[in-house]
């Protein structure tokens, strides 16, 4: 009999579910708080697991050992308004830095977008009747290939003559090929196109790369030429951005080479910080977890919201199922249960109730997740173990935390008032 009445958890449990089979409506309109709220964190945690999962295939496809050097802050975000008056850097400071730099492998400067901006060169292409307005015009030299593992689908890429003849020659993106030769593919190389009110002839065309962005690489809209050719045709935009190659196992060292070399030459003193951008690519990686992180405390901001309103209704269903139940409790009490039994049986009955709402929001995560992978692909989902873990460990303890005043008073009813209650 005390056996019976101080029940081991498994019996316990079992007359939870019991009582939660026997309320089915209401225990999920109970539960209906945690579920969105647990939903919701998984969605957002598995959005954000893939698009950093697309981020670090994008920069290990570039080149992990790559260092980037430019006059405004690059990454994530626009420059400050305050850099736009610092001086771009040089294609002499490239010279500089692979002199006096052992860890340097190699180097390569371009001449980014000189068609934006308004910078005065109109990198429009058209072929017959057809054009391509989207186009990011870069200048780059013939090493640019090498350093960021370009693939090309067709052609060559540009050459030292080419760039010492400043040649009218294009490298295009994928892109651009489809909208100006559709259905050409394999003969687009020799075809010439007009941009900026001259004759260009296009020499290659860029594979689409296997990493991107929501389903799309900037290169894909890119258009390359010659950076002597990019600076005569664009003598004003003068900005350049280097990339710096580092040799295997040397990416720090050639960092703060490349950092004190670019200090030295712009006359930055000792203790001011830089007048130029220097990034390594895991610190792109650390901007974008750094942007990452605010969207996530967002997101557990509006889970939280939705959590306590589900532990509120199960805090609110446990003390009516107290009332509903009185003279169950002084019958188990007057046999001999004790108020730890009671407690337990309650909790038990709580943290049952908010584990199945976990279940739930777990599952509809991972349906909708897989939905948003399948009807859009370009955007990227990957949920975490860690979250689904997480999830139903919280679910738990929102029914341990709510249950504990329901599961209090129901173990402090007095089991003589108890049976008389009616």
């Amino acid at each position: 009999m005390r056996r019976f009445v101080n029940s081991l958890p498994a019996e316990i449990l079992r007359m939870a579910l019991d009582s939660i089979r026997a309320n089915k409506f209401r225990s999920l309109l109970t539960i209906l708080g945690i579920v969105v709220g647990i939903m919701t964190a998984i969605i957002v945690a598995s959005i954000l697991t893939g698009l950093r999962q697309s981020i670090v295939a994008m920069i290990e496809e570039y080149g992990t050992s790559n260092i980037y050097a430019f006059h405004l802050s690059t990454g994530f975000g626009d420059a400050d308004r305050s850099e736009r008056s610092r001086k771009p850097l040089t294609e002499e400071d490239a010279a500089a830095i692979l002199k006096q730099s052992s860890a340097v492998e190699d180097i390569t400067s371009i001449a980014p977008q000189i068609g934006s901006f308004g910078a005065g060169f109109d990198d429009n292409l058209t072929y017959e009747s057809k054009n391509y307005r989207w186009a990011l015009t870069d200048g780059v030299e013939p090493n640019y290939g090498q350093i960021t593992n370009l693939i090309l689908r067709e052609g060559r890429f540009i050459t030292e003559s080419d760039n010492q003849q400043r040649r009218n020659v294009l490298v295009i993106g994928i892109n651009a090929a489809d909208a100006l030769f559709p259905n050409k593919e394999g003969e687009i190389v020799g075809e010439s196109v007009r941009m900026n009110g001259t004759t260009w002839e296009i020499i290659g065309v860029v594979e689409k790369r296997k990493a991107g962005f929501f389903g799309e690489n900037e290169e894909d809209r890119k258009v390359f030429m010659p950076l002597r050719t990019a600076r005569k045709a664009a003598p004003q935009r003068d900005y350049i951005l280097h990339i710096i190659k580092a040799k295997p196992e040397q990416v720090q060292t050639a960092l703060l080479d490349s950092e004190a070399v670019l200090r030295q030459r712009r006359n930055v003193k000792f203790g001011e910080p830089n007048n130029f951008d220097i990034k390594t690519a895991d610190n792109f990686i650390e901007q974008f977890d750094s942007i990452t992180a605010m969207i996530g405390l967002i997101a557990i901001a509006i889970s939280s919201l939705g959590l306590l309103v589900g532990g509120i209704g199960v805090m609110n269903i446990m003390l009516v199922s107290v009332t509903e139940r009185t003279k169950e409790i002084g019958i188990r009490k007057a046999i001999g249960a004790t108020k730890g039994a009671i407690i337990l049986q309650f909790l038990l009955e709580a943290m049952t109730l908010t584990f199945f709402g976990g279940i739930v929001g777990v599952t509809l995560a991972v349906t909708i997740s897989q939905l948003i992978m399948l009807f859009v692909p370009s955007l990227p989902a990957s949920i975490p173990l860690w979250a689904v873990i997480s999830g139903l460990t919280v679910s738990i303890g929102v029914g341990l935390v709510f249950g504990v005043l329901p599961a209090r008073k129901a173990a402090k009813l007095d089991p003589i008032e108890c049976l008389r209650y009616e």
